[in-house]
Order: structure tokens, then C-alpha cells, then sequence
């Protein structure tokens, strides 16, 4: 697996009346990445009231983490979700592997995959 990081955004729509609960959910999640996965890097949740939607941005030390997470705290929740959400988008940038390419295919999210081009990163002075 590679060393690069690999960066999640993705969307949860919330069926008519679960919106709170999607949120209570992914308040789980969160304290289960920050405790049980130190190769999360970030998790960032946004919530989009208007929407009936939550956001969530994460980054994982390399695809070796994503595919600990996706193994882990998202199969735990995953059908919980389904039961409450609809998924998708979820954009999945940086050097995924395709056996893990292919684990997020059969989760019927809507995975599209891309592999990092060019950027910058600016350290606070």
C-alpha cells in the first residue's frame, strides 16, 4: 500500500425526520475515529440543515487507514445509515488501491476515485 494520505469527502441525505439521529451517528463515529484509529488523520463533519444532509471530510495517513476505517467503524455503522440515509457522493482522492477501490464500488455509495494531479499545502507562520 502506498504512503500517500488519502483524503474522504462525502455526503449523508437524511430520510424525512432522521436528520438528528444521521447526526447522533456520525457524533459516534467521530469518537470512535479519534479513539480507536490514530491513523485518522482528520474528520471534519459539517452539517447542512437545508439540505436535510451532513458533509464529512476525512484524511488518512495512506490507504492502509482508510481500509482499517472502512473495515471498522464504517462497516459497524453502515447499515444503521442505510436505514436512515441515502449515500453519496463520496469522493475518494489519492492512491486507493483497487481491492480497496473495489470495496467502496460494492457499497453502493457512489465512489468516484482520483489520483492527486498537483497542490500546495501553506504552514501557518
Amino acid at each position: 500500500m502506498s504512503n500517500q494520505e488519502v483524503t474522504v469527502f462525502y455526503k449523508w441525505t437524511a430520510k424525512e425526520g432522521k436528520l438528528d439521529e444521521l447526526k447522533a451517528i456520525y457524533e459516534d463515529v467521530y469518537k470512535q475515529m479519534q479513539d480507536n484509529e490514530p491513523d485518522s488523520l482528520s474528520m471534519q463533519c459539517y452539517f447542512a440543515d437545508d439540505e436535510n444532509a451532513i458533509f464529512v471530510h476525512d484524511v488518512f495517513k495512506d490507504a492502509g487507514a482508510m481500509g482499517f476505517h472502512l473495515g471498522g467503524t464504517a462497516a459497524q455503522h453502515f447499515p444503521q445509515l442505510l436505514q436512515i440515509a441515502t449515500p453519496g457522493p463520496f469522493f475518494f482522492c489519492g492512491d486507493v488501491p483497487q481491492e480497496l477501490m473495489q470495496v467502496a464500488i460494492d457499497m453502493n455509495m457512489g465512489a468516484e476515485f482520483g489520483v492527486h494531479a498537483f497542490g500546495f499545502d501553506r504552514e501557518e507562520a
